[in-house]
């Protein structure tokens, strides 16, 4: 039995959907970088954990694009608590 357009059409819709919402997922698992060196361009608002040892044990530090100026985007620095499992 052939497929219809209808069908077609509910297909691609979920299909572009489900990469809507894979794409930004994505990026926020891989924003972690050994050095806040690595962080080339930083955007307003968003935020880099940078796993350089400069916290205390069990936390990281989180750089985030706090404010805009004509120089660019000015950059925090703080320490939060490192996410995932516990570690033993």
């Amino acid at each position: 039995m052939p497929v219809t357009t209808t069908s077609r059409t509910n297909f691609g819709c979920l299909l572009v959907l489900a990469l809507m919402f894979a794409a930004p997922a994505a990026r926020a698992l891989g924003q972690q970088v050994g050095s806040e060196q690595d962080i080339t361009d930083l955007r307003l608002g968003q935020r880099m954990l940078v796993d350089d040892g400069s916290c205390p044990a069990g936390q990281i530090k989180e750089v985030s694009g706090a404010k805009m100026t004509p120089a660019g985007v000015v950059r925090t620095r703080k320490c939060v608590p490192r996410t995932g499992p516990k570690q033993k």
